[in-house]
């Protein structure tokens, strides 16, 4: 039986963590790459595992990309620059030239290596922000060709990623999947060396994602609570594992074959309800008081995916709640103010 070998770009970041952790448990060999831009130099659990081989380089080395996807039968494309909201605004340029050269080059080495007969397929991370400017809910596979393109540089170029894969399908006959995550949380998400300092009240934004930041807030003590507009922002939730599973699925099933997928809790939490649940669990019956920021042009207040296609071409379902999320990310996020790292 051939080695199963993939190749994970971003293999060093929070989501790839998550994925490279699940592909290694399923019996894949993992070729991961990262140039360690976003956080440093980090150490992942599995970085003395047999079946793991990391190249510390640039995605948009395209001849070393070639390079690396000319010994693989898979490339999942996780690189990119991603951030919270205010990432999106602070660099609302590079977000979109940068990521537009890691998909250039990713692909550039997939066809190559597709052309060759190695690559079968290749797997490509978009966002739920594809959906920035939907206004059917739960927005479907399909909804976001319907409605107005996305306002952020950041949901237009995920956008483009899911044309990359169109394009290379339709001139090389290249297969794809398109995985589209929802709110991943999960622990390992730290401050980025570029993100801008950004005052809420009192304290340091730590990612702009809205999860942690509320977490450290409470732990150093904030009180009134910020929160960034009314707090009526829905969002769905969901576990870094759940979402690497759901990836996982997406790369050896082959219904997910030039197909599309939702990857989500189904589960609605708007903001101030995922304050009052955090605050509750750190705490207690301490009574909490929220003071509402200026919120951000591109602070969506709606994301409510539809996950039917995944449960029904792919059987995956996100089943992780929103309190066990919680139970790992809360004290995990605690060390690290501790430890001055948030």
């Amino acid at each position: 039986m051939s080695e199963k070998k993939i190749l994970v770009t971003g293999s060093a970041g929070f989501i790839g963590g998550y994925i490279v952790e699940e592909l290694l448990s399923n019996g894949w060999t993992v070729l991961g790459i990262d140039n360690f831009s976003k956080y440093g130099p980090v150490e992942k659990s599995y970085d003395n595992h047999p079946k793991y081989q990391f190249v510390k380089g640039d995605v948009k080395n395209t001849d070393l990309m070639k390079e690396l996807a000319s010994d693989c039968e898979q490339v999942l494309a996780v690189a990119a620059m991603i951030g919270g909201i205010s990432y999106f605004h602070e660099f609302a340029y590079d977000l979109l030239a940068e990521n537009e050269r890691i998909m250039a080059s990713t692909f550039d080495a997939t066809i190559d290596a597709w052309k060759k007969g190695k690559v079968k397929k290749i797997t490509v991370l978009s966002s739920s922000m594809v959906f920035e400017s939907a206004t059917k809910f739960p927005s479907a596979e399909g909804e976001e060709l319907k409605c107005p393109p996305p306002l952020s540089t950041y949901g237009f170029q995920k956008l483009a990623c899911e044309f990359f894969c169109k394009g290379a399908f339709q001139q090389y006959g290249l297969p794809y999947t398109i995985v589209r995550p929802f709110n991943c949380v999960g622990v390992g998400e730290k401050r980025a060396l570029t993100d801008k300092e950004v005052m809420s009240g009192n304290v340091k934004l730590a990612m702009s994602h809205v999860v942690p930041d509320i977490i450290q807030k409470i732990v150093k003590g904030q009180n009134p609570l910020h929160i960034l507009g009314d707090g009526q922002q829905v969002r769905h939730y969901t576990y870094g594992g759940d979402l690497a599973k759901g990836i996982r699925v997406c790369v050896e099933n082959p219904n997910a074959t030039n197909e599309d997928f939702n990857i989500s809790t189904e589960v609605s939490t708007n903001v101030r309800e995922l304050a009052e649940i955090i605050w509750k669990k750190i705490k207690g019956d301490e009574p909490l008081n929220i003071m509402s920021d200026k919120p951000y042009e591109h602070d969506v207040q709606k994301r409510v995916p539809d996950c039917t296609k995944a449960k029904k071409l792919l059987g995956f379902e996100a089943t992780t709640s929103l309190d066990e999320i919680l139970d790992e990310v809360i004290p995990w996020v605690t060390d690290q103010v501790k430890i001055g790292a948030i």
